[in-house]
């Protein structure tokens, strides 16, 4: 009788730990986690560390708004809203509505954040995102009209609300520098200024050219003069954009005052996206694009400046002008009864500037001065008997200029030309395809936009269009799901010619214009990945 047949012996299996379920099925779990959660798992083991830092290596941004009447609440729905994904935070900017207290709200906000993280506060004239709570896009101006009642009922009453903007830009490092006022606040170090953006892009990149410049000017600083000289020091390929006219704090390394630790303030302040050279193997590049929507459409002739008094105590300029084939000079009220018959007359008349043509010596430091030529506006302010009067300073006799007037037909054309160069770029930027080589057996890969943020003029917006969104759509139709939001601003910064304003000579591309009037700017966010090791 045969023995009954035993048994083999079971094989012990290893014990099942979390580690087994592979590393991208872990990466897509790690990319579920809120910020902090992440941060504290990266200190479990090694295998866990490595995953999680290619994950925070990645580009990132991310926004979010409230509009919670509460300041302490506002916060933290937007804090736990931008960090509820992993992020590695390399700045922070914040836009809050004029209820809110300035400093109470940068406390906040910085306080969440490392002490080596900048933090850029401000009071914008209103703030465009994706809801904190709902998830939907809100655009919010904030009602500061004093004697438009209609107005005031068109905008809701808003006077409240946060936008919280966080980023982590591969390749780049981040500098925050302040922009110093001597002499009385009467002077502004613009050469130290941009002496010190060289010196700082120059040790980071290796150039003195940065590829980014984020500039925020307080409401008192005329930064036309700033900007003039930026254009005149730093490569075409430099993007400078930004809000002109706003209050603001910020911290930073630069920035902190030792004696109190107390945020500093000053006339503006810059922050500095350079090209990192000492960045880790296996990160690749960000790349910034701009694209500017203009809302103002000249009329008129042009004419040149005769007579001319700036006038610093009330920052204005009183000037008569002339123009071709007329002879002597023409006092304001004459030239306005010109420009207002073409406009159907006065009381047809919208916002009216000026935008001056001016050449002038440029330089910094000690270098020798070079010629460059700009494009400026001015707000025209009234005009009489004798003079035209408008707000700024530095025009001169001899400069030529047109008058403009705002036009919401110019702007929606605009931003659906603005549409369409997102189009374009999309196209560009996908047309390197995973997976595929290009004719020199190089594998190439897609360039995926990230993120974008935008600035646009307070007197865009809802009143302006008779719809809300119509600034934001652009970017939202184009590249939907991808962190975007903005500030409405009373100047709107970004490096442009003539040409975006008339159409003409090839002269008209050597003639800069870098602060505008009834425009929105977009910064555009992309990343080309490294290329694969083997």
């Amino acid at each position: 009788m045969d023995k009954p047949r035993q048994k083999s012996p079971a094989t012990a299996l290893p014990p099942a730990t979390i580690d087994m379920i592979g590393e991208d099925l872990l990466f897509n779990v790690f990319s579920k986690l809120p910020a902090v959660d992440c941060a504290a798992a990266a200190c479990v083991s090694r295998s866990w560390n490595v995953t999680i830092t290619r994950l925070l290596s990645l580009p990132k941004l991310s926004s979010a708004v409230s509009l919670n009447p509460s300041l302490q609440v506002a916060v933290n729905d937007v804090i736990d809203k931008v960090l509820a994904c992993p992020i590695r935070p390399q700045f922070v900017i914040a836009s809050i509505g004029p209820a809110f207290d300035l400093d109470e709200a940068h406390r906040l906000i910085a306080g969440r954040f490392g002490s080596q993280i900048p933090v850029i506060t401000s009071i914008s004239q209103g703030i465009f995102g994706q809801n904190a709570t709902t998830n939907e896009f809100e655009e919010v101006q904030w009602d500061t009209f004093d004697d438009d009642d209609e107005a005031h009922a068109d905008l809701g009453n808003e006077i409240h609300g946060a936008l919280l903007t966080v980023g982590f830009l591969p390749g780049l490092a981040i500098d925050l520098i302040p922009l110093s006022r001597t002499l009385g606040n009467q002077v502004l170090m613009i050469d130290d200024l941009v002496l010190s953006v060289r010196e700082r892009s120059s040790s980071r990149s290796g150039s003195a050219s940065p590829v980014g410049i984020l500039l925020f000017s307080d409401e008192e600083t005329d930064i036309k003069f700033v900007l003039e000289k930026f254009d005149y020091a730093f490569s075409t390929e430099t993007v400078i954009v930004g809000d002109g006219g706003s209050q603001f704090l910020y911290r930073g390394e630069a920035a902190i005052n030792p004696s109190n630790n107390k945020a500093a303030s000053s006339a503006a302040v810059v922050l500095l996206f350079s090209r990192d050279r000492g960045k880790p193997p296996g990160v690749g590049e960000t790349q910034f694009h701009v694209m500017l929507s203009t809302g103002i459409s000249s009329i008129g002739p042009t004419y040149k400046a005769v007579s001319v008094r700036g006038r610093s105590c009330d920052y204005s300029t009183w000037l008569t002008a002339k123009r071709e084939a007329v002879h002597g000079s023409l006092d304001g009220q004459t030239i306005l009864d010109q420009i207002y018959d073409e406009l159907g007359g006065h009381n047809n008349c919208p916002v009216l500037y000026i935008g001056v043509t001016k050449r002038r010596k440029c330089s910094i430091g000690q270098e020798k001065p070079s010629w460059i030529s700009t494009h400026e506006f001015h707000e025209v302010l009234s005009g009489d008997e004798e003079y035209l009067y408008v707000h700024g300073v530095g025009i001169r006799s001899g400069d030529s200029f047109r008058f403009y007037h705002a036009s919401s037909d110019l702007a929606r054309a605009s931003c659906n030309t603005v549409a369409n160069n997102f189009r374009h770029l999309k196209q560009l930027l996908n047309y390197e395809c995973d997976d595929h080589t290009n004719s020199n057996g190089v594998a190439t890969h897609k360039k995926p936009v990230f993120g974008g943020i935008m600035f646009a003029c307070c007197g865009r917006g809802k009143l302006f269009f008779g719809e809300p969104n119509v600034d934001g759509s652009p970017f939202l139709e184009k590249f939907p799901g991808v962190t975007f939001s903005g500030t409405y601003c009373t100047g709107e910064i970004a490096r442009a010619d003539l040409c975006s304003y008339e159409q003409g000579s090839q002269e008209h591309s050597s003639i800069s214009c870098n602060l505008h009037v009834f425009s929105t700017v977009y910064l555009v966010m992309s990343y080309t990945p490294p290329l694969p090791q083997h």
